[in-house]
């Protein structure tokens, strides 16, 4: 019997997809558990429909990353800092730190879990940090720590 998943099944498949399993299983197992539903003409239409309109959401998704990825390529964060003897800060800049100034600054919101830092920041300077925009996108923030506070 061929039946279309309405949530992840072990072995099976993911949900969304069309799959063949025997009768039993589905009448016993999936259809009861609303695990699955038969495939029938209106289902794998309704399934086909479903699809078309998560391939138009990803395809917003991509776009709108990628106009946030144009858009931070422009953009120069700066962030005050205050420092000890050598121009060593007390501390680091955090994610959190960089999110907040781009946001009062330039008004972008980005999610501190989407900055990815390769080594902490802690002496003043020039510096770029990755962004995840998400869909394998990254942006870059060109970001300047400067003496303040």
């Amino acid at each position: 019997m061929k039946v279309i998943l309405l949530k992840d099944v072990k072995e099976q498949g993911k949900a969304g997809q069309l799959v063949e399993v025997s009768d039993g299983y589905a009448r016993n197992f999936l259809i009861p558990r609303k695990l699955a539903v038969q495939a029938n003409t209106d289902n794998v239409n309704a399934l086909k429909q479903q699809e078309k309109k998560r391939a138009k959401q990803v395809e917003k998704e991509v776009a709108g990353a990628k106009a946030a990825q144009e858009k931070l390529e422009s953009l120069l964060v700066k962030i005050s800092a205050k420092a000890g003897v050598g121009g060593r800060l007390f501390g680091a800049v955090t994610s959190k730190e960089i999110a907040e100034a781009l946001s009062e600054q330039h008004g972008i919101s980005i999610e501190k879990n989407k900055i990815v830092q390769t080594e902490p920041i802690k002496t003043f300077g020039s510096y770029e940090v990755r962004v995840k925009l998400g869909h394998e996108i990254s942006g870059t923030i060109h970001l300047v720590v400067a003496e303040g506070k």
